[in-house]
């Protein structure tokens, strides 16, 4: 008993340090503050409606009205039964965001860093220069949890796939389930797609080092018995994967058949634009902000302070010291070709001066995957900048052209790269290696790291113009004096970057040195690396994470404050929807946090209400707001904003009294160009089944009524001597929403490019439209299956590691 306390005793200690550290760099989590993440934000405002709809009810709409005239909620944060990984994944995220995410970043690597046989010291170290990567960081800071939540399960992943190359098939077979439903749980499937990438890279490495030593047969063993890890991982997850599959084809990352764009051109019917896909493609020269942080000028506001080029230059534009210092505080320094920057990816010098060190010392498949997956990632990252790989990966490639920002595939980076510095060290000081071999490796990790921080010192005039993209608008707003100053001081944070990354390269190599010559004691030496890593990049993540970005719970929790416009049209409780002019209508969700949007924000909005606003709302088009039940409009004026109602409006469903057939969707959504959608409907020809085959008998008496609504079902009343075809101000989804007359179930169809329609019969009855996903029943129950095979699996694993003891 006491052996195995004296054994574990150190890991408990380790995640003791971690979360200590995690609430420690948070620190006003402890206050009751919250961080406020922009994107968070965003979120707060789609998913308003679907939180209260549940807290009111306890049931799961699955739909909200509040964004795109309506959209499931399955990327909104949809809880689906018998989730009981995310019940895991809950209970392993117990410390107040953002600390809970820095907590599983460092507990995912500590972990691959045993798998490895790493030093439960080195292995803390190891954890401390991933998870304090600036690119984590930042994340966190501007509200992309679902991200960092993916990227700090990739090292379980990866641990359980090499536990099972190396024989360990039971632990790696649990580690690799449970890590990969974890993984799909965190619900980031770009950051899961770039995992995949990594994990063939390491089954490349692992097949040719089988077929070299005639090993084959346990190759094939150990990767059959991870398909079934995974097919369970994903058994899991069935609900989320099933139902975001099906909306993935309804979104902008699906087909609607659509080939045209507004002018006319000609565009693809598959994944994204190319231009989208590659907008936040890393200059190849940027790359080298990987070791010096602002070496193309950091984020796209910098802080270079009163003392700055720029400041001085402004006082004598006429600024007012106030104005001035505002100014300096976001500085456009960033002088880089991608569009906006929130801060490098900067994975520090230490960490790389140690990569390069491991370079020389480690060998053999660590190494090769690791150098693989991080020269794969980093040409990805190049996007349009290296066209050859991206036009393949985008054209061949499955998959990769419904992702977009290829910049963040760099993500490998931040995992790899400490994976073999730490190797390099584990190395150094558990293995036995001659002190020539060391001094070499060291003396050539200097030279090269070195030298790179120096020749950039000492030619910057020579090698570099500082010119950034936007700079010809400022020459015309402020003039060329002003653009002067801005390129000094592009010119000063580069200076003093590469001089700090020089300097810890060199500090960095004189711990080693020490050590070596035997003038240090490993645990000195431990300390110090510990101090340069964190010195290094808790140094730089406080530049554009810090105290300041917390605030109250209670704004974050109602980030958006009503204008009077929104008291106003709140005054109406009839169901409605609301186009807000103020801004960019489909790049906010500020609208859907009080009303039914029209407009809203969303990174896979569904794509035929992108085609509708790209075509018709974009130009204010009034007869399709019209036919959206636009109700109220929110106006732009000088002293704010104003609610403007809308008179013409087709309202929740009207009778329609002639139908225009068209054979595709470039004539579908050219059809809606001039015609009156309160008379005229456009129908596609594969719904002509549904049609009459005589003309509509018009009766101008006929009305339908919306009596009662809730997200998920809608009940009308309609009364007509004659019946005929209704069209109904709802948005067309053909996977869950079901139709009844009087109770009996009847089909429906697409009606105006986006909208429902059917035909119904004289006299009165009462329509029902409800939202019954078939996919949350199948996959609920496909899910329950697999957790109850996992948490066998882990039981029995349990026992029989017991009884192996």
């Amino acid at each position: 008993m006491n052996f195995s306390l004296k054994k574990v005793l150190p890991h408990i200690l380790v995640v003791l340090g971690f979360i200590a550290i995690s609430l420690a760099y948070f620190y006003p989590v402890l206050q009751g503050k919250e961080i406020f993440q922009s994107d968070i934000a965003q979120y707060i405002g789609m998913a308003r409606q679907q939180n209260e709809f549940r807290v009111e009810t306890g049931e799961e709409p699955y739909w909200t009205d509040a964004a795109f005239g309506g959209m499931p909620t399955y990327q909104l944060g949809a809880n689906y039964p018998h989730n009981y990984v995310k019940e895991l994944d809950r209970a392993l995220r117990f410390l107040p965001r953002p600390a809970d995410y820095l907590f599983l970043y460092f507990i995912g690597i500590y972990i691959l860093f045993l798998v490895l046989k790493t030093d439960y010291r080195l292995a803390f170290l190891g954890a401390l220069a991933f998870g304090f990567s600036t690119y984590l960081i930042i994340i966190l800071g501007v509200g992309h949890n679902a991200k960092a939540h993916a990227i700090a399960y990739m090292p379980w992943v990866i641990g359980g796939i090499l536990l099972c190359f190396r024989r360990k098939y039971i632990p790696g077979f649990l580690l690799l389930a449970f890590g990969m439903a974890l993984e799909i749980s965190a619900n980031h499937f770009q950051m899961t797609f770039y995992l995949l990438l990594l994990v063939i890279v390491i089954g490349i490495v692992y097949l040719i080092n089988a077929f070299k030593k005639k090993e084959l047969p346990q190759f094939f063993k150990a990767l059959g018995l991870m398909v079934v890890a995974v097919l369970l991982a994903i058994g899991a997850n069935a609900t989320n994967l099933m139902a975001t599959q099906e909306y993935a084809d309804f979104s902008t990352r699906g087909d609607t058949g659509l080939t045209i764009t507004p002018d006319g051109a000609a565009e693809k019917t598959e994944g994204l634009d190319y231009n989208y896909i590659t907008e936040y493609s890393y200059g190849i020269l940027e790359s080298f902000n990987l070791f010096i942080p602002r070496f193309m000028g950091g984020s796209s506001a910098e802080n270079v302070g009163t003392d700055s080029a720029i400041y001085n230059q402004l006082l004598q534009l006429g600024a007012n010291p106030v104005q001035a210092a505002q100014f300096a505080e976001a500085a456009p320094t960033y002088w880089g070709d991608q569009p906006f920057v929130g801060a490098p990816a900067y994975i520090g010098a230490t960490v790389l001066f140690l990569f390069v060190f491991a370079l020389f010392l480690v060998g053999g498949k660590l190494k090769w995957w690791v150098v693989g997956g991080s020269l794969l990632a980093l040409l990805l990252s190049w996007g349009k900048n290296f066209g050859i790989l991206t036009d393949f990966f985008i054209n061949y490639v499955p998959l990769y052209n419904k992702f977009r920002a290829v910049s963040s595939v760099q993500v490998l980076l931040e995992l790899c790269i400490p994976v073999l510095a730490i190797a390099g060290l584990s190395r150094l000081f558990f293995r036995e290696e001659s002190d020539d071999r060391k001094i070499y490796a060291l003396t050539w990790a200097t030279i090269i790291t070195g030298g790179i921080a120096l020749l950039f010192l000492l030619f910057k005039g020579m090698l570099f113009s500082f010119t950034g993209a936007s700079d010809g608008v400022l020459i015309q707003q402020l003039g060329p004096e002003f653009v002067r100053a801005l390129k000094e001081d592009r010119r000063a944070v580069f200076t003093a970057d590469t001089i700090r990354s020089l300097v810890l390269v060199l500090l960095t190599a004189a711990v080693l040195w020490f050590y070596i010559k035997q003038k240090f004691t490993r645990n000195i030496a431990f300390l110090a690396l510990g101090a340069l890593i964190l010195f290094d990049l808790v140094g730089v993540g406080k530049r554009y994470v810090d105290s300041e970005d917390f605030v109250r719970s209670s704004v974050v929790n109602q980030p958006f404050q009503p204008t009077g416009a929104d008291r106003e049209i709140m005054k109406d409780d009839a169901h409605y929807r609301v186009f807000d002019l103020s801004g960019s209508p489909f790049n906010t969700a500020r609208t859907s946090f009080f009303h039914n949007s029209v407009g809203g924000y969303h990174a896979a909005k569904p794509g035929r209400m992108q085609e509708l606003y790209d075509f018709y709302l974009s130009q204010n088009n009034l007869q399709v707001l019209n036919m959206l039940n636009t109700k109220y409009f929110i106006i732009p004026t000088e002293d704010g904003t104003v609610a403007q109602v809308n008179p013409e409006t087709n309202g929740n469903a009207w009778f329609i009294q002639e139908v225009k057939l068209v054979d595709n969707a470039n004539e579908a959504i050219k059809a809606l160009d001039g015609i009156n959608t309160k008379k005229v409907a456009v129908v596609d020809n594969k719904f002509a089944d549904q049609l009459p085959k005589n003309q509509f008998a018009v009766d101008t008496t006929a009305q339908i009524d919306l009596i009662s609504y809730q997200p998920n079902e809608l009940v009308y009343k309609s009364s007509s001597e004659n019946g005929g075809m209704a069209v109904f101000s709802e948005i067309y989804y053909p996977h869950g929403w079901q139709a009844y007359i009087d109770g009996k179930e009847v089909p429906h169809f697409r009606a105006n490019y986006v909208l429902r329609a059917m035909m119904v019969p004289a006299g009165q009855h009462e329509i029902t439209f409800r939202f019954e996903p078939q996919v949350v029943k199948t996959g609920s129950s496909i899910a329950l299956a697999s957790s109850i095979l996992l948490g066998l699996l882990l039981v029995g694993g349990i026992v029989w590691g017991i009884r192996r003891r």
